[in-house]
């Protein structure tokens, strides 16, 4: 799959903006996968490569990169998980520890991290920016033939979760991502009417 894209354009290069309906088709139907159904296998080393490289063409006032990636994958994955159940189980919150599936299933876990820099930038753009990370990583994986879901829980927002997965200062876990294979298929969720969403600004 990652051989059929282009390569990475060199700054200043020239990007042409061409039709790309089968995008659209794409976003038509895009449906994140129950992250209990996902196996292996995961996206190859090459593949979470390129993964990570398409998730950061996104808009970023600044050009101050306010975002990184943690990966958990394998024995480590594993570990991380352990820790957290292990810090849920000390405070006596079963809850929190039975939380943990969605994370332990799946074979592959790319924490988006927001991480803003001190810039005129304002922070709340940048926690944007990290969200459109999150979310363009989730569609890349979709469209490479994975499943994929962003999820948050206990352990994005509780500071002792977030140091055992080595954040510091401002950073906050934007979402997991978590990756692999689904073993069936998604099923359509409800989707908003887009009608009342919508207004138009008359002065």
């Amino acid at each position: 799959m990652t051989a059929d894209l282009p390569p990475a354009p060199q700054f200043g290069d020239p990007i042409p903006l061409t039709p790309a309906p089968e995008v659209l088709k794409f976003l038509a139907t895009r449906r994140s996968t129950s992250a209990l159904t996902l196996t292996e296998p995961a996206p190859s080393a090459g593949e979470i490569e390129t993964l990570l490289r398409l998730a950061t063409r996104v808009p970023d006032h600044g050009k101050l990169s306010p975002w990184r990636f943690v990966i958990l994958q394998g024995d480590a994955k594993a570990a991380f998980a352990a820790r957290l159940e292990a810090l849920a189980v000390g405070r006596g919150d079963p809850t929190a520890a039975a939380k943990l599936g969605k994370l332990k299933v799946p074979p592959l876990a790319v924490a988006v991290i927001s991480a803003p820099k001190a810039d005129k930038i304002p922070q709340w753009e940048q926690l944007l920016s990290a969200g459109a990370v999150g979310a363009t990583l989730l569609y890349a994986t979709l469209a490479m033939g994975y499943g994929a879901n962003w999820i948050t829980d206990w352990y994005a927002y509780d500071e002792d979760a977030k140091a055992i997965l080595g954040l510091s200062g401002d950073e906050q876990v934007a979402g997991f991502v978590l990756i692999g294979t689904p073993r069936e298929p998604a099923l359509e969720r409800e989707r908003p009417q887009v009608g009342p969403l919508v207004s138009r600004w008359q002065g």
